[in-house]
């Protein structure tokens, strides 16, 4: 039905770049936008307050005893981890992911707004949301009720579970390969990897599958058992052997075999590295057949489209697959168990205790809160998004336009022709402000709730039957592409309710999402300083997007060309490869892994662009703003700082950039984030820093320092 060549392909995951980040809200009052110079001075006393409070609250973050000079993310950051409140979380903890908690909180209150959604048409989804809530505050989530029958039932129906069924399972008859794919309508991820590409019609592409529970395992983590990952992978797969009454001895049999499972299959990534292109060479290589099972896959997750044909070499690398149906034959009893226990580690809630109501309440929220996202959505765009967000935002959006603007202009080393193609680029942007507007799509979307079965009395088959409609409703476009338009934009930009931003390479949209518009990421209250230091960056980190070694390939009409003339595209390519060599230097001591430049390259690319012309754009309209004042004897400029904070405005703007990074991870999360497209928190702050001339200047940091090694750093825009 649909195919593409593996170029094209990885060229469409750039389409989408966005800052992945995932933050929340919460609002303190207004005060005056960037751009209404009459009101400059009108800070309230409520505003004074406000400010008092939130600059004792960032002064709280960090470790004053550290010189900016030597590490800048220790200085911004180094006592967050011990100030942040206590949270329930299975990932990282980050300054910008914690604000989800305040978003559940408001989630929590829309879902009791049934006169707004009787406004919006929406009471009858609203009330099946409310139906789940309540079932859900109802359930025993601690621990996990495993062994119900509802998901035995479910396991038994596509694979089987011989740890619990062992006389009653047929080896014969089981398929690792098709259990899998079951799984994906679960919303879990067994031994196929699956991602959803951001352009009609929205076919799936799948990765390098990963192993492990609450810790992703490599062949280092497995070779003993008194490794971190071991022991954790022990303990939760542990923990759902004992509900099902398996005694010591069976359960410690089980786990071994999942365990030599995990090291034969290891073996196999281990002769590419994780490399899908060295994967490949080696199908090539060895001459190896085709692996031919993807059509089953297609029936059974994708409703029988098959995009791709059946062609395996347009799904994933062959060499892998038909090496891992080996491993699997070899171990296929302990291949059904871990498939079996990945489905109930995706229905688990994995709350760490029971004595927290507020966490079982919480993860009640977040379940609904993302599974239904068009419907919170809805609500939370009329109750929330306000105009006066929406102007300021796009001031700030012209402000760091205008400035990528004045870039383009003057960069030395972009020649005459390929200049003009930037700027034509430029010239086209549209920025969308709080969400794209389909509403004929969302409608359709909010439907499907009203076929969410809520069963009275049983949990595990009302969150089954939640599971099954979330992952119908992210697959939604691909299983109707033949009825929506050539133009359809990937449902995510419809979310307003989302702390993230987006560059779009199809359309050249650059996408600000009404959840990111809160602290830290923006307060109406906050200085200008701090307001481009903040989300004056996140928006010049996606437009310098346009611009990146993936961006590059798409000129001002979304379309795949190449405008570059060839010295241009040399010089660009060296110094993209400076920020290649540049972020491979950084050793993760917790891990003895070091950043893997090449994978994250465009994220920090964008970084470094989003940081300069962030702070560009302040000095222009500071300078913009003096001017005005020139010819208005009663204007007098504000002070640009914040009570409390011993900063200039300037110092400020990057302590503001830092601390939306300020993070704690354990060595799980580590490994977890290693192989994503942005770099692991802190050396995203101290790649950034380390290669900004203005942040040397404006800390008076020496030439030789951490943070100021070398005179020339590496700079594209």
């Amino acid at each position: 039905m649909f195919s593409i060549s593996r170029y094209f392909r990885l060229s469409f995951l750039t389409q989408l770049a966005c800052i992945v980040i995932c933050v929340a809200l919460t609002d303190y009052g207004e005060a005056r936008s960037i751009g209404d110079e009459s009101n400059e001075n009108a800070i309230t006393d409520e505003t004074a307050d406000y400010l008092r409070t939130h600059g004792a609250m960032m002064k709280s973050y960090m470790n004053l005893s550290v010189d900016p000079c030597d590490d800048f993310y220790e200085y911004a950051c180094g006592n967050w981890k011990n100030v942040k409140p206590p949270r329930q979380s299975t990932h990282r903890r980050n300054n910008l992911m914690d604000i989800n908690y305040r978003l559940t909180e408001v989630t929590e209150q829309l879902l009791a707004r049934t006169q707004l959604a009787e406004a919006l048409n929406v009471s009858s989804e609203l009330l099946v949301a409310q139906r789940f809530y309540n079932a859900c505050l109802a359930a025993e989530l601690f621990p996990q009720a495993a062994a119900d029958p509802a998901y035995l039932s479910l396991i038994r129906s596509f694979g089987g579970f011989p740890a619990v069924d062992r006389d009653a399972w047929n080896a014969s008859s089981f398929s690792w390969f098709n259990m899998s794919a079951h799984l994906t309508n679960y919303g879990a991820r067994g031994l196929i990897s699956q991602d959803i590409l951001p352009q009609h019609p929205f076919n799936p592409y799948f990765k390098l599958p990963e192993l492990g529970f609450d810790h992703i395992v490599r062949t280092a983590h497995v070779a003993n058992t008194s490794s971190r990952a071991y022991k954790l992978n022990e303990n939760r797969m542990r923990g759902y052997l004992k509900a099902y009454n398996l005694t010591e001895d069976e359960i410690s049999a089980v786990i071994d075999g999942v365990f030599a499972f995990w090291r034969e299959a290891l073996s196999i990534e281990d002769k590419f590295k994780g490399d899908t292109d060295k994967c490949d060479e080696l199908s090539k290589i060895n001459e190896v057949p085709q692996f031919d099972q993807w059509r089953s896959y297609y029936e059974i997750a994708w409703n029988g489209i098959d995009f791709y044909n059946g062609t395996s070499v347009e799904e994933f690398c062959d060499f892998y697959y038909v090496e891992l149906d080996k491993v699997c034959a070899k171990h296929t009893e302990a291949v059904a168990n871990y498939l079996a226990m990945l489905l109930l580690y995706r229905m688990d809630d994995k709350l760490k205790e029971p004595k927290h109501p507020k966490d079982h309440k919480d993860n009640c929220v977040m379940i609904l809160q993302f599974t239904l996202a068009h419907l919170f959505n809805r609500l939370y765009m009329a109750e929330h998004f306000t105009d006066e967000k929406h102007s300021e935002i796009s001031d700030i959006v012209m402000e760091m336009r205008k400035t990528q603007r004045h870039i383009l202009e003057n960069v030395k080393w972009l020649d005459t022709e390929t200049r003009a193609e930037a700027l034509t680029k430029e010239s086209v942007i549209t920025p969308v402000i709080g969400n794209y507007k389909n509403e004929e799509l969302s409608d359709i979307l909010i439907r499907q709730i009203n076929n969410l079965t809520i069963v009275e009395g049983n949990y595990a088959q009302s969150l089954i039957n939640l599971r099954v409609l979330g992952t119908y409703l992210q697959h939604y476009s691909g299983l109707h592409a033949e009825s929506l338009p050539k133009d359809t934009k990937p449902l995510r930009l419809l979310i307003g309710m989302q702390v993230n931003a987006f560059y779009y390479n199809l359309d050249n949209t650059v996408y600000a999402m009404a959840g990111i518009l809160h602290p830290p990421a923006y307060h109406r209250s906050w200085p200008d300083s701090l307001k481009f230091g903040t989300i004056g960056y996140l928006l010049g980190h996606e437009l310098t997007h346009g611009f990146d070694t993936g961006g590059s390939n798409f000129d001002s009409t979304g379309e795949i060309r190449d405008w570059w003339s060839r010295k241009s595209k040399a010089v660009f390519q060296e110094r993209a490869q400076c920020y290649v060599d540049h972020f491979n230097q950084y050793m993760i001591p917790e891990i003895n892994q070091t950043i893997r430049g090449n994978e994250t390259m465009d994220e920090n690319i964008a970084d470094a662009g989003g940081l300069r012309s962030a702070l560009a754009a302040y000095r222009s309209h500071m300078k913009h703003l003096q001017r005005s004042g020139e010819d208005n004897e009663t204007y007098a400029p504000k002070n640009d700082q914040i009570p409390g904070l011993d900063l200039s405005p300037e110092q400020l703007f990057f302590v503001g950039f830092a601390q939306l990074w300020c993070a704690e991870y354990q060595p799980e999360h580590y490994w977890e984030e290693l192989t994503d497209a942005h770099t692991i928190d802190k050396y995203r702050v101290l790649g950034a820093v380390s290669n900004n001339d203005d942040f040397a200047e404006v800390y008076k940091c020496p030439v030789g320092s951490p943070m100021h090694p070398k005179a020339e750093s590496c700079q594209i825009w």
